[in-house]
């Protein structure tokens, strides 16, 4: 089947996943660390303090993770929104109307378990279970929402600091959360039931069979994967999260370091829609074992950047890091452990980067109170990349073994 064709026969499962990867927006670490300055003066906190409420908040979301997102094994993702979509608006509203610690800690928990955590689960679980030849293209184009949030929002949102108060920003989202629901819930009006999609499916995984949650967590694979797994919401998490501590260390002005993210936008939409069809063609495994490459380099760059253009360089690389992560991860879960318990499994998985995304932020944040400043932390960070993608080298070498035998 052409391109062309794929795209108008499955428009509107395709669209679906664009619109649920934007609306995760309201969840992701580039939208909430847009407003830290603000909460920090509105709630007197440190950057440590801030850093710590992020760890903890989005460390809670993680652990609920784990179980919530085994839900889409078992029920419609148009069923489920019924309950995410207007929950994650109602957050919103609640950040726009909050002044208490413990709200704020309870807020960010919702903001992160309901958008960067469930919303994110629908569109990946869905093109994984509802693609299989094509699995990689359709992961790539559900993923250009998380492309278009990542390039666009932030520099809406620094736009509207000139002429609104923050709290007012957050009420917008709410607006724009309610005012997607209908079209989501329109395109998903022909999903099929999970349980006995997987019932039909022939993706089967290593050694010839479908994989279960357990295990996959018996499994000496899944382990060697874990820090591949925390890393990039680790530490990616933590640039968009210091973003401000960023532009202020280097002495850059923040509208001008924002505007370096469409950059790393068009590489990382290039890279996924690349990626993607590649995966269709050779396999995640071969792919997956340079994931970790391009983001030692691009923190390597930053590091000793001292001009935007030298930070632009470091950008482009962190877009090629950011486009394999949008399809690698969920293909080589369904590639190599079946997709009849793909949910379960996502969720686990999904569970581990949510938790990255919250230790990222605090053990960044701790280290600038301390007096070390994340350019400082950079170098440390990528000598992280190295070893988890050592360890990545190891756990292929069985994966792929025991792929073959099936």
């Amino acid at each position: 089947m052409s391109l062309a064709n794929f795209l108008r026969e499955n428009r509107a499962q395709l669209s679906a996943g664009v619109l649920l990867t934007f609306s995760s927006s309201y969840g992701q670490t580039y939208f909430i660390a847009l407003f830290a300055a603000q909460i920090m003066a509105a709630y007197n906190l440190t950057d440590g303090q801030w850093g710590g409420i992020y760890t903890l908040s989005t460390t809670a979301s993680a652990i609920v993770m784990f179980w919530a997102g085994a839900l889409t094994d078992n029920y419609r993702v148009r069923t489920l929104a019924w309950g995410v979509i207007p929950g994650l608006a109602l957050v919103c509203l609640a950040m726009a109307a909050n002044t208490t610690i413990i709200g704020l800690i309870l807020i960010i928990f919702l903001l992160r378990f309901l958008g960067q955590g469930m919303m994110s689960q629908f569109a990946t679980v869905s093109m994984a279970r509802w693609f299989t030849g094509r699995r990689g293209l359709a992961l790539s184009i559900s993923a250009m929402g998380f492309a278009l949030g990542q390039a666009f929002v932030p520099v809406i949102v620094a736009a509207l600091f000139s002429v609104l108060e923050w709290r007012w920003i957050w009420i917008i989202s709410a607006v724009v959360m309610l005012a997607t629901f209908p079209v989501i819930l329109r395109l998903l009006a022909a999903e099929r039931t999970p349980q006995s999609l997987a019932e039909q499916s022939t993706s089967t995984g290593m050694n010839g069979r479908h994989w279960t949650r357990p295990d996959v967590l018996r499994s000496p694979i899944f382990w060697l994967m874990v820090p591949m797994l925390l890393g990039p919401p680790s530490w990616g998490t933590a640039l968009f999260f210091q973003q401000v501590h960023i532009a202020d260390v280097k002495g850059w002005a923040l509208l001008d370091y924002l505007s370096l993210i469409p950059l790393l936008t068009v590489v990382g939409i290039a890279v996924t829609l690349t990626s993607g069809q590649l995966i269709d063609k050779v396999g995640s495994g071969r792919i997956i074992r340079f994931y970790m490459v391009p983001w030692m380099i691009g923190f390597v760059l930053l590091a000793a950047a001292d001009t935007l253009f030298a930070a632009a360089i470091s950008f482009l690389f962190f877009g090629v890091g950011t486009g394999l992560q949008a399809t690698v991860i969920t293909t080589f879960w369904a590639e190599f452990f079946g997709t009849k318990h793909i949910g379960a499994i996502k969720a686990v998985s999904t569970s581990v980067m949510v938790f990255g995304s919250a230790i990222g932020p605090g053990i960044t944040g701790a280290l600038i109170d301390f007096g070390y400043t994340f350019p400082e932390q950079m170098l440390g960070i990528a000598v992280y990349f190295f070893g988890a993608g050592l360890l990545v080298w190891i756990a292929l070498t069985r994966a792929t073994r025991a792929l073959g035998s099936a």
